[in-house]
Protein backbone atom coordinates (compact mmCIF):
# COMPACT_ATOMS: atom_id res chain seq x y z
CA UNK A 1 0.00 0.00 0.00
CA UNK A 2 1.15 3.49 -0.75
CA UNK A 3 1.96 5.85 2.05
CA UNK A 4 -0.37 8.83 2.10
CA UNK A 5 1.11 12.07 0.86
CA UNK A 6 0.89 14.96 3.19
CA UNK A 7 -0.09 18.33 1.89
CA UNK A 8 2.51 20.95 2.60
CA UNK A 9 0.75 24.16 3.49
CA UNK A 10 2.45 27.25 2.20
CA UNK A 11 1.30 30.77 1.73
CA UNK A 12 1.60 32.64 -1.53
CA UNK A 13 4.52 34.67 -0.22
CA UNK A 14 6.36 31.48 0.81
CA UNK A 15 5.86 30.04 -2.67
CA UNK A 16 7.11 33.28 -4.23
CA UNK A 17 10.11 33.29 -1.90
CA UNK A 18 10.96 29.73 -2.95
CA UNK A 19 10.98 30.80 -6.61
CA UNK A 20 13.13 33.84 -5.82
CA UNK A 21 15.48 31.74 -3.66
CA UNK A 22 16.00 29.31 -6.55
CA UNK A 23 16.74 32.23 -8.88
CA UNK A 24 19.18 33.61 -6.31
CA UNK A 25 20.98 30.26 -6.02
CA UNK A 26 21.31 30.13 -9.82
CA UNK A 27 22.65 33.71 -9.91
CA UNK A 28 19.77 35.12 -11.95
CA UNK A 29 18.22 37.58 -9.52
CA UNK A 30 17.71 41.22 -10.32
CA UNK A 31 17.61 44.11 -7.90
CA UNK A 32 13.81 44.04 -8.05
CA UNK A 33 13.83 40.35 -7.08
CA UNK A 34 16.16 41.02 -4.17
CA UNK A 35 13.92 43.83 -2.96
CA UNK A 36 10.93 41.50 -3.14
CA UNK A 37 12.83 38.81 -1.21
CA UNK A 38 13.68 41.38 1.45
CA UNK A 39 10.04 42.36 1.72
CA UNK A 40 8.96 38.73 2.13
CA UNK A 41 11.67 38.04 4.72
CA UNK A 42 10.56 41.03 6.79
CA UNK A 43 6.90 40.04 6.57
CA UNK A 44 6.97 36.25 7.13
CA UNK A 45 8.50 34.81 10.33
CA UNK A 46 8.87 31.30 8.88
CA UNK A 47 10.83 32.59 5.90
CA UNK A 48 12.94 34.75 8.20
CA UNK A 49 13.79 31.71 10.33
CA UNK A 50 14.74 29.76 7.19
CA UNK A 51 17.06 32.51 5.97
CA UNK A 52 18.74 32.85 9.36
CA UNK A 53 19.31 29.09 9.50
CA UNK A 54 20.79 29.14 5.99
CA UNK A 55 23.09 32.02 6.91
CA UNK A 56 24.26 30.19 10.02
CA UNK A 57 25.22 27.09 8.04
CA UNK A 58 27.00 28.93 5.22
CA UNK A 59 30.72 29.56 5.38
CA UNK A 60 31.46 33.14 4.44
CA UNK A 61 35.02 33.70 3.23
CA UNK A 62 36.85 36.22 5.37
CA UNK A 63 34.37 36.09 8.24
CA UNK A 64 36.94 35.14 10.89
CA UNK A 65 40.05 36.60 9.29
CA UNK A 66 39.59 39.97 10.96
CA UNK A 67 39.02 38.38 14.34
CA UNK A 68 41.98 36.02 14.38
CA UNK A 69 45.20 37.81 13.49
CA UNK A 70 47.42 35.20 15.16
CA UNK A 71 47.16 32.94 12.11
CA UNK A 72 48.98 35.51 9.95
CA UNK A 73 52.32 34.43 8.56
CA UNK A 74 55.08 35.95 10.64
CA UNK A 75 58.31 36.93 8.86
CA UNK A 76 61.51 35.12 9.73
CA UNK A 77 65.01 36.46 9.99
CA UNK A 78 66.28 39.75 11.32
CA UNK A 79 65.59 41.88 8.23
CA UNK A 80 62.17 40.32 7.68
CA UNK A 81 61.13 41.14 11.24
CA UNK A 82 62.59 44.66 10.99
CA UNK A 83 60.69 45.39 7.78
CA UNK A 84 57.52 43.91 9.28
CA UNK A 85 57.79 46.17 12.34
CA UNK A 86 58.47 49.28 10.25
CA UNK A 87 55.53 48.45 7.98
CA UNK A 88 53.21 47.92 10.96
CA UNK A 89 54.27 51.29 12.43
CA UNK A 90 53.49 53.09 9.16
CA UNK A 91 50.20 51.22 8.83
CA UNK A 92 49.15 52.24 12.32
CA UNK A 93 50.14 55.88 11.70
CA UNK A 94 48.42 56.24 8.35
CA UNK A 95 45.42 53.98 8.76
CA UNK A 96 42.01 55.47 8.00
CA UNK A 97 40.41 53.73 10.95
CA UNK A 98 40.42 55.56 14.22
CA UNK A 99 41.36 52.99 16.77
CA UNK A 100 39.76 53.70 20.09
CA UNK A 101 40.66 51.44 22.95
CA UNK A 102 37.75 49.59 24.46
CA UNK A 103 37.67 49.69 28.21
CA UNK A 104 34.87 47.94 30.06
CA UNK A 105 34.08 50.27 32.91
CA UNK A 106 31.94 48.87 35.72
CA UNK A 107 28.49 50.35 35.86
CA UNK A 108 27.89 52.89 38.62
CA UNK A 109 24.30 51.82 39.23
Amino acid sequence: MKEPRYIIRRTLSQERFEVLWTKHKNGQTTLKDLAEMDEIINRDAGVRRFVLEEMATQDFPGRDQDLDRNNAVQPTGFFGKLIFKIRSIFNSLFSDKQQTPFIAFPSSN
